[in-house]
């Protein structure tokens, strides 16, 4: 797959991804990096501009945990918005996968292929007579 299609379709899902990882358990942004990255193959970098915007969208909150390891931890949880954001965009990703599935899978339509080469003429006619 060439890059560009491949980095497209990657942002295209990351938000998606993100609500669906947070609707299984609150997470900080580190832990969902990490996942997205053995997952999808996603940057850590791309993560935190992502959890900025969602949180002024209002799709997820934060909350700090105390950490044993050192400094406390950022967590993000799904808000009301985000649980509609990841119903909405899951529905338009299924949809959209059908569609593409539709498309890749169609059989071919039983139309005879056009003529090529010297017997193109002679079949032309032929049809032209009928």
């Amino acid at each position: 797959m060439p890059e560009t299609i491949e980095i497209q379709l990657k942002k295209g899902v990351l938000t998606l991804c993100v609500l669906a990882l947070l609707n299984r358990h609150d997470s900080y942004a580190y832990e969902i990096a990490s996942t997205l990255s053995d997952a999808i193959d996603m940057g850590e970098g791309t993560i935190y501009p992502l959890m900025r915007r969602m949180q002024s969208d209002g799709q997820v909150e934060t909350y700090m945990v105390e950490s044993s390891s050192g400094p406390s931890r950022k967590y993000y949880r799904l808000t009301d918005a985000g649980r509609r954001a990841l119903e909405a965009q899951t529905a338009e990703w299924r949809a959209f996968v059908t569609a593409v599935e539709d498309v890749m899978n169609a059989d071919a339509e039983a139309k005879p292929a056009p003529p090529v080469g010297k017997n193109a003429a002679k079949t032309a006619e032929r049809g032209a007579e009928q």
